[in-house]
């Protein structure tokens, strides 16, 4: 109430103060918060993110992957290990795994029941698609048995429908191809 009689060049003052603690408190502000995120990043990256048994810790063939370090290693690390040891890209174990699931669950619907048998086909459609895009010819998984097997089973699913038209209803003979070539693909992935 006072500032509103004062004298004009006062109010200038008492403003240039406020403007001068604003700025103080910003500057603390921003080294508080800077402060606490280091310190943040710190004590995230001390302790140990995954849980692992006295047993696994002192395995010699582990040694890389234990701790934050191997954590955060493995997030930008492009290659995954398989079930049978192999270093493959993230990516194609992805798509791979995806086509295994969708054409499984599409294969194994009822055929009778068309709009939910319409929408596995599709969702398989699309995760072979995409496989096929990103995967076909490449050289660095073209020798995998999990390449060759995915592959067999959509030879197979293709040579059926371009046999028998695309509304045909599949025998349980070319079924059971193709989900023995889908177990083995998951056996390798």
């Amino acid at each position: 109430m006072f500032a509103i009689f004062a004298p004009r060049n006062q109010m200038e003052g008492s403003s240039f103060v406020s403007n001068e603690t604003l700025l103080t408190r910003r500057i603390t502000a921003i080294s508080s918060g800077t402060t606490l995120v280091s310190g943040l990043i710190y004590n995230t990256l001390a302790l140990p993110i995954r849980a692992e048994e006295d047993s696994n810790r002192n395995d010699p063939k582990d040694e890389g992957d234990n701790g934050a370090f191997g954590t955060i290693k493995s997030i930008f690390d492009p290659d995954e290990k398989t079930k049978t040891g192999k270093l493959l890209p993230k990516a194609y174990l992805k798509d791979a795994r995806e086509v295994v699931k969708t054409l499984r669950e599409s294969l194994e619907e009822d055929v009778k029941d068309g709009s939910k048998f319409r929408r596995g086909a599709d969702a398989a459609k699309e995760s072979i698609r995409q496989y096929l895009s990103n995967w076909k010819g490449r050289s660095t998984v073209v020798a995998e048995e999990s390449y060759a097997a995915i592959e067999k089973a959509i030879r197979t699913l293709a040579s059926f429908y371009s046999k028998e038209g695309p509304f045909a209803t599949m025998t349980d003979e070319v079924k059971a191809t193709i989900l023995g070539d889908l177990k083995t693909a998951e056996d390798f992935l």
